[in-house]
C-alpha cells in the first residue's frame, strides 16, 4: 500500500452541481428504495468527497499522509436522504497546519453549499483515540469508521487501535453506555407505545440497535440475531420515507405524516405502519434487555474471578483451584423442570419440553413469581420443542396461566419474552389480532396488547377484594380482546372471551361470567359518570346487565384495574367514589331491595342550603369556591371563600389541590347552564366535571311564596393557564350574562377569531361530535348524550342548543376524559315529562348541528 493519495474513479464531477443532480436522480428513482438506495447514496457521496479530497490536496500541496474517513451512520453505509455526513479528516501530523486548513475548507465548504448537515473533525490517530477516550459518543462513531479516500493504511491503523481500545476498556465503557441508553429512554419513552414515536432516540429505536453493534464489537456479549436486522431495516426504511415526505431531517413520525409514509411503504394505513414499527421496536428492546443482562453477567463473573485467580497464582488455590475461576453457577429448583441459574430462569437438565406441554406456562409462572427473567435459551428451546396444549387445557395449564397473571409487575417482562418468540399467539391464537395494535385515543398509554397485560398487573393488586381472583385476572387479560375486530369491541370481545375461556378449561358457569365481564367492562364507569344515579331506571338497568353479586364484585375490581392501566386521566378519587356509589346501589337491588327505595332525594348540605337561600333572597347568583384534592371526596376538602374574595391563600392540608370545586346557586330560569358555562369559558376555566340539579328551599321560604326554585350547579374546574379568577369577578360576569348586558356568544366568537389569526401546529384530527338519545336510561326524563372533542366553550354551546330546542334541563352530568368530553343531559318538555321519541331525536340532531358549526353560530 502506497503512502500517496489514492485516485478514485467517480461518476460525477467534484462540484456541488454534479453531485446534486446525481443525488436528486437517485432519490427520485422509484425502482430503488430502502437498503439499496441507502448504499447507493453512500457510494455516490463517497465518490464526491473523494474527488474533493483529491482536488483539495492538490491545492494545499499535500501529497501523502491524509485520509477521509466516514464514521457513525455514514460509516455504516446507512445514508438516509437527510442524514448528517459524519466525516473525519485523518492526518499523520506531517502536513503544515495551514495546508491542512486549506484542504479541510476545500472539502467542508462544498458540503455546506449543498445545504447538507455536516459533522466534521480534523485529527491525527492519537488525537482521535484521545478524544474517544474522553467522549463515549465519539468512540461509538469511530467503531463504524470506514475508509473513503486517501491513505488507506492510516484508516486501517485507526480502526485497529480504536477496536483494541474499545475491547480493552469495555468493562468500564459498557456500563457507561448502558446508563446513556437508560437516560435516553427516560427522555424519549418507549418506541413501541408512542403515537408519535422518535424512530432514532426512543427505546427500541435506531440508537439502541447501534448500541447492540457496539456491545458485539466488545466481544463480551452478542445480541440475539433472529429478526434483529429486519427490525432495524424497517425502522431505517420508515425514516427514509419520512425524510423524503417532509423534506427535513426529522426522526419523529408525527401523526400528520403517518398516512403518507404508510402509503410510500406499501402499507394499508397509518395503523399498519405503527404496528410494523412497534413490532420492530419490540424486537430491538427485547434484544437489548437480553444483551445487557448478559453483559452484566459477564462483568459480574469477571469481577468474581479476579480474586480467585490471584489466589491461584499465589499458590493458595488448593485442589479445586484450576476449576474455581468462573463456574456455571448454582442451580436452584423453582418448579418441575424449571431452575434458577445466575439470576435467570432456565430449564432443568432433565426437562423434556417435547413431552411436557405445560412446561412453557410453568416456566413463565415460576419466573414471574420469582421476579426473574426467563433466559433467552430457555424461551427458544420451549418455542422450538414444546408440544401444543390439548383443548380444553388441563387444569394445571390454566392454574399456571393464572399464577403468571397474578405475579404483579414481574409479569410484564416474562410476558414480553414469550411474546417476542411467538409463544403467546401459540397459546392464545386470538392474541394475534391485538398484538402491537396502536390505540389512537391519547388517554391510553399502551398498545392494546400491553394494556391488557398492564390491566392484569393492576388486577393482581385487587385480587383480595374478590372471591374469584382467577376470573378477575383472566377477564383483565381479555377485556379489550375485541379491539382486533370490527364493530363494538365489547360485543366482539364477548364472543372471543367465550371461546378463549372454554379453550383454557373453564366450565360453563365461569365462561358465562367471563363473557359478561368482557361485554360490560365499561358499564360501571360510564353509568356512574354519565347517568343520574337517583333515577331507579339507572340502577335497575345495571343490575339486570350484571345479574349477580359475584359478577358485580368482579366487575367493580375490573373497572378500577382497567382505568388504572389506561393512564392517569382515566381514574381519580372522584370517579372511584361515583363507581362505588353505583355498586352500593346495585348491590342493594341484587339483594332484593326495590330500586325505587334507593332513589331518595339528594341530601342538601348546610352550605348548599345557605347558598340557595342567599340566591333566592338576592334574586341573583351566589358563588363559593373550594380547593379540591383527589385524596378526598368532593365537598370534604378545602377552604370556603366568600363571594367577595379571591381564592384562599392556603390550600388544604395533605395532597396538593388539583383544581377547584365551584358551587353556583341561582334562581331557576331558562339558559342558566349555557350562561354559567359561557362565563367560565370567558375566564379560561377548564371544566373537568359538572352537575346541575334543583335545590329544595326551606319550608318557611316556600310558604313565603318562593317561585321557580333555585338551581345548584357544581363544577370541578381548573385554570387553563395562570391563576384562578376572583370569585367576585365570576359573580359579576354571571349577573351581566343573566340580565343580558354581557353578550357571551359574541365574546367567545371574538376570542376564537383572534386565535385563528395565528398559525397553530396541526395535531390530531378529532372525529366529529356525536349526539345520541339513550333509550330506557330514565323513567323521569330523556337522556341526551354528547360525545365530542373537549374545547373552550363546548358546554356553553351545548346548553344554548338545548335552550333553543325548547327543552328543560332537569339535571346534567359532565365529565372530561383526556381530550374527550362525554356529557349526559336529562331533559323534559314544558310539562316536565320525558320527550316523545321523535322529538328527542330532533333535539339530538339540533345539538349535533350546533356543535359542528363555528362557535359564533
Amino acid at each position: 500500500m502506497t503512502d500517496s493519495l489514492e485516485t478514485t474513479t467517480h461518476t460525477t464531477d467534484s462540484g456541488p452541481g454534479g453531485y446534486a443532480a446525481a443525488r436528486l436522480r437517485l432519490l427520485q428513482e422509484e425502482s430503488r428504495s430502502g437498503a439499496p438506495r441507502r448504499t447507493a447514496l453512500a457510494e455516490l457521496t463517497d465518490q464526491w468527497l473523494a474527488a474533493l479530497l483529491t482536488g483539495g490536496a492538490e491545492t494545499a500541496g499535500i501529497a501523502r499522509g491524509v485520509a477521509l474517513v466516514a464514521v457513525g451512520g455514514y460509516g455504516r453505509g446507512e445514508l438516509s436522504p437527510r442524514s448528517d455526513l459524519d466525516v473525519l479528516l485523518l492526518h499523520d501530523g506531517s502536513a503544515d497546519r495551514s495546508a491542512l486548513a486549506t484542504l479541510a475548507d476545500h472539502i467542508w465548504y462544498p458540503v455546506w453549499d449543498m445545504g447538507l448537515a455536516l459533522d466534521h473533525s480534523v485529527r491525527t490517530p492519537d488525537e482521535a483515540r484521545g478524544t474517544a477516550a474522553e467522549d463515549l459518543k465519539v468512540q461509538l462513531g469511530l467503531l463504524d469508521a470506514r475508509h473513503i479516500a486517501g491513505d488507506a493504511a492510516l484508516t486501517a491503523d485507526l480502526r485497529t487501535t480504536v477496536l483494541g481500545d474499545w475491547r480493552a476498556q469495555a468493562p468500564r465503557r459498557l456500563p457507561e453506555l448502558h446508563e446513556l441508553c437508560q437516560e435516553r429512554a427516560e427522555r424519549h419513552g418507549e418506541l413501541q407505545f408512542l403515537l408519535e414515536p422518535d424512530l432514532k432516540e426512543a427505546r427500541g429505536g435506531l440508537r439502541d440497535a447501534t448500541a447492540l453493534r457496539a456491545i458485539a464489537a466488545s466481544w463480551l456479549a452478542d445480541a440475539p440475531r433472529e429478526g434483529l436486522d429486519d427490525a432495524r431495516r424497517r425502522l431505517l426504511d420508515a425514516r427514509d420515507v419520512l425524510h423524503l415526505s417532509t423534506g427535513r431531517a426529522t426522526e419523529r413520525l408525527a401523526l400528520q405524516e403517518q398516512d403518507q409514509v404508510a402509503g410510500a411503504l406499501g402499507l394499508l394505513d397509518a395503523d399498519a405502519l405503527l404496528r410494523q414499527i412497534y413490532e420492530s421496536a419490540r424486537i430491538i428492546s427485547y434484544a437489548s434487555d437480553v444483551t445487557w443482562r448478559e453483559v452484566e453477567r459477564v462483568l459480574r463473573a469477571r469481577s468474581a474471578a479476579r480474586p480467585r485467580l490471584r489466589a491461584l497464582l499465589g499458590g493458595r488455590g488448593g485442589r479445586g483451584g484450576a476449576g474455581s475461576g468462573v463456574d456455571a453457577g448454582e442451580r436452584s429448583p423453582l418448579a418441575e423442570g424449571v431452575v434458577e441459574q445466575d439470576g435467570e430462569v432456565v430449564l432443568a437438565r432433565a426437562a423434556r419440553p417435547d413431552r411436557d406441554p405445560v412446561l412453557p406456562l410453568r416456566a413463565a409462572a415460576a419466573a414471574a413469581q420469582a421476579g426473574l427473567p426467563l433466559s433467552l435459551h430457555a424461551v427458544r428451546r420451549l418455542t422450538a420443542a414444546a408440544r401444543p396444549l390439548p383443548v380444553p387445557w388441563p387444569p394445571e395449564a390454566r392454574e399456571q396461566l393464572i399464577t403468571l397473571l397474578g405475579a404483579g409487575e414481574s409479569t410484564v417482562g416474562v410476558w414480553e419474552a414469550l411474546e417476542v418468540e411467538g409463544l403467546i399467539t401459540r397459546l392464545l391464537p386470538d392474541w394475534e389480532r391485538v398484538r402491537c395494535r396502536p390505540q389512537r385515543n391519547p388517554v391510553h398509554r399502551w398498545t392494546v396488547d400491553r394494556h391488557l397485560v398492564e390491566t392484569a398487573v393492576r388486577a393482581s393488586a385487587l385480587s383480595r377484594r374478590v372471591g374469584r381472583p382467577d376470573l378477575l385476572l383472566v377477564a383483565a387479560l381479555l377485556h379489550d380482546i375485541g379491539k382486533g375486530w370490527p364493530g363494538d369491541h365489547s360485543v366482539a370481545g364477548e364472543t372471543i372471551a367465550r371461546d378463549v375461556a372454554a379453550r383454557i378449561g373453564f366450565d360453563r358457569a365461569d365462561v358465562a361470567v367471563l363473557a359478561t365481564l368482557v361485554r360490560h367492562h365499561l358499564l360501571l364507569v360510564e353509568t356512574a359518570t354519565r347517568r343520574d344515579l337517583d333515577d331507579p331506571a339507572t340502577v335497575r338497568s345495571v343490575a339486570e346487565a350484571v345479574g349477580s353479586a359475584t359478577t358485580l364484585e368482579l366487575l367493580h375490581a375490573l373497572t378500577e384495574a382497567d382505568a388504572l392501566a389506561t393512564g392517569p386521566a382515566a381514574w381519580s378519587a372522584w370517579r372511584g367514589s361515583l363507581v362505588a356509589d353505583l355498586v352500593k346501589r346495585v348491590s342493594a337491588v341484587l339483594a332484593g331491595e326495590p330500586a325505587d327505595d334507593l332513589s331518595t332525594p339528594q341530601h342538601t348540605t348546610a352550605e348548599q342550603e345557605r347558598l340557595a337561600v342567599e340566591a333566592w333572597r338576592t334574586g341573583g347568583p351566589v358563588l363559593a369556591l373550594h380547593a379540591r384534592s383527589e385524596a378526598l371526596p368532593p365537598g370534604e376538602t378545602g377552604l370556603l371563600t366568600d363571594v367577595t374574595e379571591g381564592p384562599p391563600e392556603e390550600g388544604p392540608t395533605g395532597p396538593e389541590p388539583i383544581g377547584v370545586e365551584l358551587l353556583i346557586a341561582v334562581p331557576d330560569q331558562p339558559g342558566v347552564l349555557a350562561m354559567a358555562a359561557g362565563v367560565l369559558a370567558l375566564h379560561r376555566l377548564t371544566v373537568r366535571a359538572a352537575d346541575l340539579r334543583a335545590v329544595e328551599l326551606p319550608t318557611e321560604l316556600d310558604a313565603a311564596g318562593a317561585v321557580g326554585g333555585v338551581l345548584l350547579l357544581s363544577w370541578r374546574v381548573a385554570a387553563e393557564y395562570g391563576s384562578l379568577p376572583q370569585a367576585a369577578r365570576l359573580r359579576n360576569d354571571l349577573l351581566r350574562a343573566l340580565d343580558g348586558s354581557l353578550d357571551i356568544v359574541a365574546r367567545l366568537a371574538e376570542r376564537e377569531a383572534a386565535y385563528r389569526k395565528y398559525p397553530r401546529r396541526s395535531g390530531v384530527h378529532a372525529p366529529p361530535p356525536r349526539v345520541t338519545v339513550a333509550p330506557g336510561s330514565s323513567q323521569l326524563a330523556t337522556v341526551i348524550e354528547v360525545r365530542a372533542q373537549d374545547a373552550p366553550g363546548l358546554l356553553h354551546r351545548i346548553g344554548r342548543a338545548l335552550e333553543h330546542a325548547g327543552v328543560a334541563v332537569r339535571s346534567a352530568h359532565v365529565s372530561t376524559l383526556g381530550a374527550n368530553a362525554v356529557d349526559a343531559f336529562y331533559v323534559t318538555d314544558d310539562s316536565g315529562a320525558p320527550l316523545k321519541p321523535m322529538h328527542a331525536a330532533e333535539v339530538a340532531q339540533q345539538v349535533e348541528r350546533a356543535l359542528t358549526g363555528s362557535p359564533g353560530d
